[in-house]
């Protein structure tokens, strides 16, 4: 849309079982029309039961109006979700995957408006699974998605504040946004680079924060002082909506905005 000076994206942290689906379902609406939103993406890899996502509840996020998911190390939970991958390109997984793996690792998508978006999904290193380079996978994805768009977010699934840090800095410039997700706890540092792209480290999660990173809060305590296998229930406590929303100069591509936003759910 030629003369438009701000294009208004909310990004979500993981989505955390059904806690942070029955959230989104009661408020997403309501934030997209008070804040403006013209574009939303959430992680979604932990939306079955804490951990994978199947396609029933893939298709669910998209009716409440995500407009993309991306994903992580534990995408391939659900072994349905390897043929949804294959047809379903609004379900990212991460880019730098071997050569095989079904699905995509980014896309450019349409707003609401018609604007288009491009959206890179990428995974960590360290501590994480032996993948191809993500830096180097960036900047082949972003090659192939600039012809189509300025307009380039990043949600980098890392363990590592080092690493992720490291990658915002190298992509300045070269995205609206990069943000990290996987480690479900917000950080404070959401800022514009100097190149002018959008950075925080971790998003955060849409869950139950009266737990351990999204679980019962007294399994994972008793797993650390034992050493012994325990099972893992989703909490239920104290459901918010972590994420950030990003103002962008839908012609240059440039953050203008991007400010840190938490939800409360009802408690």
């Amino acid at each position: 849309m030629p003369g438009r000076q701000e294009f208004q994206i909310l990004a979500l942290g993981d989505v955390f079982g059904n806690p942070g689906r029955k959230e989104l379902s009661r408020q997403l609406a309501g934030i997209v029309q008070e804040e403006k939103v013209d574009f939303v993406v959430a992680n979604g890899e932990n939306a079955s039961g804490g951990l994978g996502i199947t396609p029933s509840i893939a298709e669910e996020l998209f009716n409440l109006g995500i407009d993309v998911l991306t994903s992580g190390n534990h995408i391939w939970k659900h072994k349905e979700i390897q043929s949804y991958l294959g047809h379903q390109p609004r379900l990212l997984r991460p880019a730098n995957y071997p050569p095989g793996a079904p699905g995509k690792g980014s896309g450019v998508f349409a707003s609401r408006d018609g604007i288009q978006v491009g959206v890179i999904n990428l995974e960590g290193r360290l501590f994480m699974n032996p993948l191809v380079c993500p830096f180097k996978t960036a900047e082949a994805e972003i090659d192939n998605l600039r012809p189509k768009t300025n307009l380039i977010l990043v949600d980098f699934h890392a363990e590592a504040t080092s690493e992720k840090r490291a990658l915002g800095h190298y992509l300045d410039g070269r995205v609206t946004a990069m943000y990290g997700t996987h480690t479900h706890i917000p950080t404070a540092d959401a800022e514009v680079l100097p190149g002018g792209t959008g950075y925080q480290t971790d998003l955060g999660m849409c869950g139950p924060i009266d737990s351990v990173i999204g679980i019962r809060k007294e399994q994972a305590i008793e797993r650390f002082l034992n050493q012994l296998p325990t099972p893992f229930q989703v909490a239920s406590s104290r459901v918010r909506l972590q994420g950030v929303l990003i103002s962008a100069d839908p012609q240059t591509g440039k953050c203008l905005r991007i400010v840190q936003r938490s939800w409360q759910g009802e408690d």
